[in-house]
Order: structure tokens, then C-alpha cells, then sequence
């Protein structure tokens, strides 16, 4: 084992509401595996004993007065965590314990950010895995880089490079979603391990239409943010070719040029120039994260 410093190396931060019977069971696991690590609860307005369970247990907790989001709980954890990395994962049951060591293991081959990808059989429903699918190749094609589980809660990060995104986290449930898309266009080196996932004690609180709906414009919203050109130029491009199309039917018909015509034109000029005026606004955010401080990538080992 290393030597004992100030500040544990490793924070375990667990998001919760009314998880009583997962934590139950969770905590006791990850005090036996993992010792000197820090084990945060943030209690997000639970009704059940969720945050007496957590205090019996020997973890950290926190809480909000009332529901604001397992986002917001992420990051209340993620300010008030003390560890140079932080592993984040659901207090459901869903995680298997075993898997953290191969998540720090990855994450020691220097990564910023290692991503437990849950088996596609061992998750969710099929109208599920197929949104979850299509979720994850859109988001692919806007950061560039293959993504192989965009939604997933079990992840470790690099406390610095984690806490450079928190303004950007929503409250809801698609912290993930950001957090994953934001290392990657920011040049943190990412990696996926796969894990299988265990069925969920309770109810999901996540509603597929509503937050199926969050989750699109999440990622819509980011890919314009970190790369607006993959947002702008496919749409800049689609117009023009609209109005070339109406403008060859109309000339050929009736030989004019129509105002149809020209306004598809002038929207696909202005959606390119948009995009250009947008990389150059993405590009303090660039210069922003190359200016912090280096993070320590020494590995150290949290098992019991």
C-alpha cells in the first residue's frame, strides 16, 4: 500500500434518492474493498432512510434539502470530494464493486477518463438499447470518436479535468452525456471497459420520452459547443443543396430565379458563418482547459 497522505487518492461519490435497500447492501462492499478511499452519499432529497443508512455505514454524507437532480448530487460530490480521482456510480445496485479495479486499472494506463460500457443485454429494455444506440452514434459522429455507452453512471475521472466541465452539467439525468462528449473534445484521453450491468432494485426514475428528448438536445447542444462545424456545415450544406435543387426545377419550369431559391441560399450562407464565428468562440473554451495546472497521473492502488 502507499503512504498515507493527507487527502485520499480515491473519492467514491454515490448520488442517491430513496436507495435505502441498495445502499444497504452497496456500502459495506466498498468500505471491505477499498478502505482508505472516501465514500460520499449525496442524500438528493431521499423520503426513506437512504442518508441514516449511509451515516451508519461510516460514509460521507451530504444533502439537499429537497430534489434537484441526480446532476446536481454529481455535483455537490464532485465539489466536496477531497480525492484526486473520483469514481461515480449508482446506489441502485446496478455496479458491480469487482469492476472498479479494472475501471482504475485502465484508468492507470493514462487516461483522464475510464467509462464502465455496460453490455447491451444487461441494461435496459429493447426501446431502450436501441435509443441508447442511436444516442451513441450521434454522438460519435459529433465528437469524432467512437462512443460505446454514452449514458453510463459508472465512471472514474481525474478530479481536476472533471471539475473544468461542472458548469456545464445539467441537474438532470444526462451528466453523463455531457461530461463524456466534453473530455473528449477537449482532448482528454478517454477509454470504455466493458462491465455487465445488474438489474436495478426499484423503479428507474428516468422517463424514456422525456429525457429521450434531453438527452438530443444535450448532445446537440454540446456538439455546438465543442465542435460546431459538425452541427452547422452538414445543415449549411443541406440548405444550399435544397435551394441548387429548387432553383434547377424552377429555372427549367418557368426560367426564373425564385425568392424560395434565394432564401434557402442566404439561410445556408448564414448557418456557415454562424459555425465559423462559433469555432472561434469554442476556442477560448480550448485555451481555457490547455491552461490548467498539470494532474497527477501516478497510480495508486485503493483494494483492501
Amino acid at each position: 500500500m502507499p503512504d498515507t497522505v493527507s487527502a485520499p487518492q480515491l473519492s467514491i461519490i454515490l448520488p442517491c434518492m430513496n436507495e435505502e435497500s441498495g445502499l444497504n447492501e452497496l456500502l459495506p462492499l466498498l468500505k471491505s474493498r477499498f478502505p482508505d478511499a472516501e465514500i460520499v452519499v449525496v442524500d438528493d432529497g431521499s423520503t426513506d432512510r437512504s442518508a441514516e443508512v449511509a451515516r451508519i455505514s461510516g460514509a460521507r454524507v451530504i444533502s439537499h434539502p429537497h430534489n434537484l437532480g441526480n446532476g446536481a448530487a454529481v455535483k455537490t460530490g464532485a465539489r466536496n470530494a477531497t480525492g484526486n480521482l473520483l469514481l461515480f456510480m449508482d446506489a441502485d445496485g446496478q455496479h458491480n464493486v469487482d469492476d472498479i479495479e479494472r475501471l482504475l486499472t485502465k484508468l492507470d494506463e493514462g487516461y483522464d477518463m475510464v467509462v464502465g460500457a455496460r453490455e447491451a443485454d444487461t441494461h435496459a429494455s429493447l426501446p431502450r438499447r436501441l435509443a441508447n444506440a442511436f444516442y451513441n452514434r450521434l454522438a460519435s459522429l459529433m465528437t469524432g470518436k467512437p462512443i460505446l455507452d454514452l449514458t453510463s453512471g459508472f465512471r472514474v475521472a481525474r478530479a481536476g479535468h472533471f471539475r473544468q466541465f461542472l458548469y456545464l452539467l445539467p441537474n438532470g439525468f444526462s451528466y453523463p452525456t455531457t461530461s463524456t462528449m466534453a473530455f473528449f473534445r477537449s482532448a482528454f484521453p478517454v477509454a470504455y471497459v466493458p462491465i455487465r450491468a445488474r438489474q436495478r432494485s426499484g423503479s428507474s426514475k428516468i422517463r424514456a420520452l422525456r429525457d429521450g428528448i434531453r438527452f438530443l438536445i444535450i448532445i446537440l447542444k454540446i456538439g455546438a459547443l465543442y465542435s460546431p462545424m459538425r452541427l452547422f456545415l452538414p445543415v449549411s450544406t443541406l440548405m444550399f443543396t435544397a435551394g441548387g435543387i429548387h432553383y434547377v426545377r424552377t429555372y427549367l419550369e418557368n426560367g426564373r430565379f425564385t425568392n424560395m431559391s434565394m432564401l434557402l441560399f442566404l439561410a445556408a450562407i448564414f448557418t456557415f458563418l454562424m459555425g465559423i464565428l462559433s469555432e472561434q468562440i469554442s476556442s477560448l473554451h480550448y485555451r481555457h482547459s490547455e491552461t490548467q495546472e498539470p494532474v497527477d497521473r501516478t497510480s495508486t492502488d485503493q483494494s483492501g
